[in-house]
């Protein structure tokens, strides 16, 4: 089995897309050929096509934008729709994650790309909404099954799992293993770090324009 793990982040390092696939990739061991492609620009280059029609499964990994897909990777999208790429056998998964601690409320950007895979005649196989996104990418390599990504790796073997067997199953939503109001206090802080580090102060926030 070939497995494409397309990073659908329009950063192209130390976003939270990038390390979810990273963990995930870990999952597979030897069992599946890997190719890594990024979708950080609204245009998909040769390279990537080449790649993405050997693949029998594309995994998109991509941060939660107004409830949606990143409009980068919607041009993407559409453009694979004309790619001439079309195997009926193609199983599709997502991976959605999210500033918001719950991860349900990657819902809605799930079902876009199921709807865009039902369009263009792929199967859809599953997703996984993951609450905590914010603090994905600054958390330290930890062993597979402990910390705060817990209940993530959990999620990933089984969909591991799920992607070896050919299956398909009900989306999963998971969050991060530590305490919302924790989550939201550090959320907080970082926030009023990039403002003050950008020449500005929390109160400017409130300000009414004149």
């Amino acid at each position: 089995m070939r497995i494409a793990l397309i990073n659908g982040s329009p950063k192209r390092k130390d976003s939270a897309s990038g390390a979810l696939l990273e963990d995930l990739k870990d999952c597979f061991g030897n069992k599946a050929e890997i190719d890594e492609i990024g979708f950080h620009v609204p245009v998909l280059l040769e390279n990537a096509l080449e790649m993405l029609e050997k693949s029998d499964v594309w995994i998109f990994s991509y941060p939660l934008y107004v409830d949606g897909i990143p409009g980068h990777l919607l041009a993407c999208l559409a453009q694979l729709e004309t790619a001439c790429l079309h195997n009926p056998n193609r199983r599709i998964y997502g991976i959605v994650n999210c500033g918001f601690y719950e991860g349900v409320q990657a819902d809605l950007a799930l079902a876009i790309l199921q709807n865009w895979c039902e369009k263009v005649g792929y199967i859809w196989g599953s997703g996984i909404g993951i609450g905590g996104g914010g603090c994905l990418a600054m958390m330290p390599k930890m062993e597979s099954g402990k910390g705060p990504k817990a209940p993530i790796d959990k999620a990933f073997r089984i969909l591991a799992e799920q992607v070896l067997n050919h299956v398909s199953v009900e989306n999963v939503y998971v969050s991060v293993a530590f305490p919302r109001a924790m989550y939201k206090m550090a959320a907080q802080m970082g926030w009023r770090q990039l403002i003050k580090a950008n020449g500005g102060k929390a109160s400017d926030l409130g300000k009414q324009p004149e």
